[in-house]
């Protein structure tokens, strides 16, 4: 191969790679050009209704041990 075919090949080499860069340069920059996602903000309902389930497992769960007592009281309410 001669020094002018070997410039040739690198200079095809190097237009090659200028053209994947020419395309790939855009696409990230726009890829960072936008802002980021805000942050998801919470206005609290998902922590009353947790608080809510617990205070209802609570009141179940006094309702079961109360009633074995009431069953046996001597006083009939009914």
């Amino acid at each position: 191969m001669s020094a002018a075919a070997a410039s040739w090949s690198s200079l095809g080499l190097v237009a090659v790679f200028v053209l994947v860069v020419v395309i790939a340069m855009p696409a990230s920059a726009a890829a960072h050009a936008q802002p980021p996602a805000p942050p998801p903000t919470s206005d609290g309902t998902s922590i009353d209704q947790g608080i809510a389930y617990v205070l209802m497992l609570v009141a179940l769960v006094l309702t079961y041990l109360i009633h074995p007592l009431d069953a046996t009281s001597p006083y009939k309410l009914f």
